[in-house]
């Protein structure tokens, strides 16, 4: 029996295209995303869910028609369990599709652990993520009467495992493109009203930026940018896109990393890899580099178990 449950929070993704429309609808159910009071909320996340379905099935369908993340993530929870040892268990909470997080509640009441870490798979904090799986355990556990102690993993920006393996990738693309390629430290991008409300996670993700470039000798061109901005509503910036189009007028070529997404999932395989390769060849950009997500690379497990390990000889609160 593992003495120690590591609860990986993460997104979660459609496993199959009749999924998609309830995937979506989690998603904009939550208040995290659309900060209504119900049944204003459920209204609207039943009008988009089912407006946004057809585009979102259509993007899956260029990756074989499902999310490939809960696969990614499988992978890294059995890596994770690997460099931990016996004493641990890693179970996977996802926050809008199976397993979701009342099911990883149930496994880890029935696994007999003696204490539980939650660690999530974004790097950067935020609100919107983070904070929202960090609700939603609070809310299932204490449904299940799950009481064991519990420590609470909040981010890691610039853990040195994270950033040697970006690290790692980025010097493989500027090997493939040329040393004088731009970096676009892609990140997935937020309302601006979420940031002016004090959400730290742009001020996280450029902390990772800069420990790459450091990590990486500091001699580079880059830029932070974000990407899949959805509605009318204002967005953090610069964009991806706008980014693309200043690479495209300067004539150079980029290499693209994405900064806060550690697993491949639609926003790397479609909008990175398909769609904004596209653009790029549009707007002139000589070459365009795609640098994978850190998936299962050492260095990002071997980070993640010091982040457990902290975590519990830190101690744990019930």
């Amino acid at each position: 029996m593992a003495r120690t449950a590591v609860v990986l929070f993460n997104l979660g993704g459609p496993s199959d295209p009749d999924a998609v429309e309830p995937f979506l609808f989690n998603l904009f159910s939550d208040p995290a995303i659309i900060a209504l009071p119900n049944p204003m909320r459920w209204l609207i996340a039943r009008l988009v869910s089912r407006r946004r379905a057809p585009i979102a099935r259509e993007i899956y369908a260029q990756i074989g028609g499902k999310s490939p993340l809960l696969d990614e993530t499988r992978n890294q929870a059995q890596a994770l369990d690997a460099a931990l040892g016996p004493d641990f268990k890693t179970i996977i909470a996802m926050r809008y599709w199976h397993p979701l997080t009342a099911e990883a509640v149930a496994e880890v009441k029935a696994s007999g652990a003696e204490q539980i870490v939650l660690l999530p798979l974004y790097p950067q904090y935020s609100t919107t993520t983070s904070a929202s799986s960090a609700r939603a355990w609070a809310t299932e556990a204490k449904s299940a009467g799950l009481r064991i102690p519990t420590a609470s993993v909040c981010c890691y920006p610039d853990q040195p495992g994270l950033i040697a393996a970006l690290a790692d990738g980025v010097r493989a693309g500027l090997a493939e493109a040329g040393p004088a390629s731009r970096v676009l430290f892609s990140a997935h991008g937020l309302p601006k009203r979420v940031v002016d409300k004090g959400d730290p996670y742009p001020q996280q993700v450029e902390r990772t930026a800069a420990a790459v470039v450091a990590a990486l000798g500091g001699q580079i061109d880059s830029v932070v940018c974000y990407q899949s901005r959805v509605g009318p509503l204002e967005w953090i910036g610069p964009s991806t896109e706008d980014e693309l189009a200043r690479a495209g007028r300067d004539g150079v070529p980029v290499v693209v990393v994405p900064i806060a997404f550690v697993s491949e999932h639609s926003e790397t395989l479609v909008e990175l890899d398909i769609e904004y390769r596209h653009r790029a060849r549009e707007l002139g950009v000589p070459g365009y580099v795609r640098v994978p997500a850190v998936g299962c690379h050492p260095a990002f497990i071997a980070g993640l178990a010091d982040v457990v390990r902290t975590a519990v000889m830190e101690g744990v609160s019930s």
